[in-house]
């Protein structure tokens, strides 16, 4: 099970005197690389999410390291934005050699991509170490789009998370685009049989989906994941999830428990004196950059995102 027992090692401005211009560098790269390429912001996200998953918040899915690499993982499919993360790297270790670790950046990355989609401004907790280890087959515990609630639930709780953290950072899914590769099983093997679509799909959706991931078409194409409101960081994703638009089968499946399908509709009940999406949000997202985070001696600073010194 993730353990936060090391996590009260980091802290907001840990760079402050080592290398005080740290999160103005990453932040300038990350602005840069979202206004060339809007779909970037939800692509850091995804990277943060992807990390923290497998072997904690260190950095293990930026590794290449042939055939064994994390990142080649069925489940780390479509992951991008290494390049954006070395870039940071390369100007930090002109600045101050050897001291911001590539952990922390894909940290900070997340956090400045989340702003420039009119999400939330926050704070980072930094001091996370590099791993030493990033091994394909240690990814085989990330969720996946086709779990079921309970699987999606206990992937979230085996990381300290709870099912509320599994709504909240499931709400990422309000920018950037999935794959239609992602959609096939939904669509159109939806049953045991191999047959079929997802009876949860609004009979208003299902004809938009098919038409742009059509049977046997080229799965490569990108589609938004909140219909309607793909480029704004806002919890209009949970309005859709609770109607029955849900693009992603893992979206559609937080209707098919309780407590996860309450935690959504609690954002909508009092408008004026209920919850705050972005408020929770933030609060799920640092939690979940606290999963086996590496401090102290444990790990190294890469020199490298991509290779371990």
């Amino acid at each position: 099970m993730g353990c936060f027992c090391e996590s009260q090692n980091l802290e907001v401005g840990f760079y402050s005197n080592t290398c005080p211009q740290a999160e103005t560098i990453v932040h300038n790269v990350v602005k840069s690389a979202v206004i060339s390429d809007q779909n970037m912001a939800a692509v850091l996200l995804r990277l943060h999410f992807h990390d923290c998953f497998v072997e904690g918040c260190d950095g293990s899915i930026l590794i290449d390291n042939g055939d064994i690499s994390e990142k080649k993982a069925f489940g780390h499919q479509g992951v991008r934005g290494f390049d954006v993360i070395e870039r940071a790297k390369a100007q930090l270790e002109a600045s101050c050699p050897g001291v911001v670790s590539c952990a922390d950046i894909v940290a900070l990355a997340a956090r400045d991509a989340i702003v420039m989609a009119n999400g939330p401004m926050y704070q980072v907790p930094t001091g996370r170490r590099d791993g030493l280890v990033s091994n394909i087959t240690l990814a085989n515990a990330m969720p996946d789009v086709s779990d079921s609630i309970g699987l999606l639930s206990e992937k979230f709780i085996n990381k300290g998370l709870t099912q509320k953290d599994l709504v909240l950072l499931s709400g990422a899914h309000t920018i950037g685009t999935t794959a239609c590769f992602f959609m096939t099983r939904r669509l159109y093997h939806f049953f045991p049989s191999g047959s079929g679509t997802d009876p949860a799909i609004s009979p208003t959706l299902l004809p938009k989906l098919r038409a742009r991931c059509p049977k046997n078409g080229d799965i490569n194409v990108r589609i938004a994941m909140d219909e309607g409101s793909e480029n704004k960081f806002d919890k209009h994703i949970f309005k859709n999830i609770r109607q029955n638009f849900a693009v992603l089968e893992s979206d559609a499946r937080l209707n098919d428990d309780i407590v996860t399908k309450s935690v959504i509709e609690s954002y909508f009940n009092n408008p004026i004196f209920g919850p705050s999406f972005e408020a929770d949000f933030v609060e799920s997202i640092v939690k979940m950059g606290q999963i086996g985070v590496k401090t102290g001696f444990i790990g190294e600073i890469r020199h490298k995102c991509s290779k371990f010194n």
